[in-house]
């Protein structure tokens, strides 16, 4: 049997540690909706309308959160996966926004200790065309002195000046010729999805009526206030009564903002940024390392995770469909470019495993360059009492959600704590990451995703061992995992699970087309789907899989 390493309990453990997994139902979710007269809804499932739910929540109020697509199917499943300050932003002359998101680094790692893990970033100092050369090394580290002080200390460890061997060691397919050494600090990573999902599951847990699959076309008002939106869900369309509404659709406040007749709202400015997944063993490298985009004064990024490794990005406007974004053959060209350019490598675009992008909603006007933009957020109450919440970064939704709902309660005329500061994440009380991590196997893949709830997934194998096989080929995904996500996680789909409650479809895109068909088939028995049900779920995924392959590789 598999067994998590003990802990010795705590005098004031958190009851999130304990019971059984909620289970939510969608159709109790959808019934709340109908009978239920809200003090605030959210609209927008991304991580900042999650965080946002989830300090509503906890504050007494009654809430609820709905998301036209999936939680985080946009922007908090596609970004960089980093917990950070942002070195860039100190060379903007921003610092109190690094030394903010230094401190909401820290809570993260506190409160969601099984999601968020620590993450070494290595520059190295190369002989020619590197982010920087030798002369200006002695100035970057500088710079690092000034993040440690900022903030990057409550890590525990400050950055260090790396030898040409060691610099090496952390990455063996660097140019050894071009190598003169390197340098070393500290930030975090996260599965971005699941990060999200967790502040779902943690608010519905603390009361918030949670659904996803519910679009919201229109704010409701009566005597020139917002008082609900109407939303459909399913071929049903619904009001959703309350005295205050929130708009957290980031990015998509560029097509519907939900505001009044004559009233402005920010200026957003979508950025697109791209990743691309390869086998880790063209990489090889132990952390996230820094390389030069020829040509370009931004940085790229190799960060490993698992078996694989994800290249990225780019930073660029972006106009198009915001519901349709793809990395193009053109951005793979340019990522696989700049690791050539770096690294001993053979890599090449039929390595390439998987791709994602997305959008950063940007508050600024058009004009300039996009990374000289500044990464701050904007919160906006109307005259009719809409609050609008937008910008800002994954680091830091708990503070936007933290100052969004301040706004929310003088809407309501009221005053509340806010208590998400030190608040843990379903699964993150009495989780021991180190033990976890150290005892290795299915235990820490298990303990990495799910923290103490790990025990849940263990559960379903000891009651069908069948379900402790893997689900997709090539990665440690369990069908027990699946079943999980349809009964707990409000998966809806083959892709939700394959996109979203996992990772396949980054980490393996092929191969989780193959695995879509059993997903289908765990899908229509958790879900009382019909077998034609099933089969269009699975037909939809694969075609979307084969179309962003094509598009991936500019067939």
């Amino acid at each position: 049997m598999l067994r998590f390493p003990a802990r010795k309990p705590k005098a004031q453990r958190s009851r999130l540690s304990y019971g059984r997994p909620p289970r939510l139902d969608r159709a109790d979710q959808a019934a709340a909706l109908r009978d239920t007269a809200y003090d605030v809804v959210v609209v927008g499932g991304g991580v900042t309308g999650a965080y946002t739910a989830l300090d509503a929540a906890t504050r007494g109020l009654r809430t609820a959160l709905l998301e036209k697509d999936d939680f985080a199917a946009g922007t908090s499943s596609k970004s960089s996966k980093m917990i950070h300050g942002g070195l860039r932003y100190i060379e903007q002359g921003n610092l109190p926004l690094v030394r903010h998101s230094l401190l909401e680094r820290q809570r993260l790692r506190r409160n969601a200790g099984h999601l968020v893990q620590r993450l070494p970033f290595l520059f190295p100092v190369l002989e020619r065309d590197g982010v920087f050369d030798k002369r200006l090394a002695t100035a970057f580290e500088s710079l690092l002195w000034t993040y440690d002080l900022a903030g990057g200390w409550r890590e525990g460890v400050l950055h260090q000046k790396l030898s040409r061997g060691e610099v090496l060691a952390h990455c063996p397919t660097f140019k050894p010729a071009e190598v003169r050494g390197g340098l070393l600090y500290f930030d975090a990573r996260a599965d971005d999805a699941r990060l999200t999902l967790g502040v779902v599951r943690t608010a519905a847990f603390y009361g918030a009526t949670v659904l996803n699959g519910a679009r919201v076309t229109e704010v409701t008002r009566s005597g020139g206030r917002a008082r609900g939106v109407i939303a459909h869900i399913g071929g049903d369309e619904v009001e959703v009564r309350a005295k205050a509404v929130v708009n957290a659709t980031g990015v998509w406040l560029r097509d519907w903002s939900g505001a009044g007749a004559g009233t402005a709202v920010p200026a957003i400015r979508p950025a697109k940024g791209v990743h691309v997944v390869v086998p880790w063993s063209k990489i090889r490298n132990d952390c996230t390392v820094t390389i030069p985009v020829p040509g370009r004064s931004r940085r790229a990024t190799i960060t490993r995770w698992g078996n694989v490794s994800y290249l990225g990005t780019t930073d660029e406007d972006y106009d198009g469909d915001l519901d349709d974004v793809h990395c193009t053959r053109e951005e793979l060209d340019f990522l696989l470019e700049g690791a050539r350019s770096a690294l001993d490598t053979d890599l090449e675009a039929e390595d390439v495993v998987g791709s994602y992008a997305g959008l950063r909603p940007l508050v600024a006007p058009p004009g300039g360059k996009t990374v000289e933009v500044k990464r701050n957020h904007e919160i906006r109450v109307d005259r009719d009492g809409l609050v609008t919440v937008v910008g800002g970064k994954l680091t830091t939704a708990r503070h936007m959600a933290e100052q969004t709902v301040d706004r929310v309660e003088r809407v309501l005329g009221r005053k509340g704590r806010c208590r998400t500061r030190d608040l843990s994440l379903l699964g993150a009380a009495g989780y021991d990451a180190e033990a976890v991590v150290a005892s290795g196997g299915l235990a820490a893949h298990l303990g990495e995703r799910y923290g103490t709830e790990a025990r849940f997934v263990t559960d379903l194998i000891a009651e069908d061992p069948a379900l402790g096989e893997p689900v997709v080929e090539g990665l440690p995904y369990l069908k027990a995992e699946v079943v999980h996500a349809l009964r707990h996680e409000m998966a809806r789909s083959v892709d939700d699970v394959l996109s979203r409650r996992t990772r396949a479809r980054l980490m393996a895109r092929d191969a989780s087309a193959d695995a879509a068909a059993e997903v289908g088939r765990i899908c229509r028995r958790e879900l009382g789907l019909t077998e034609e049900e099933a089969a269009a779920q699975v037909e939809q995924y694969t075609s979307a899989v084969a179309r962003e392959r094509r598009i991936l590789m500019g067939e």
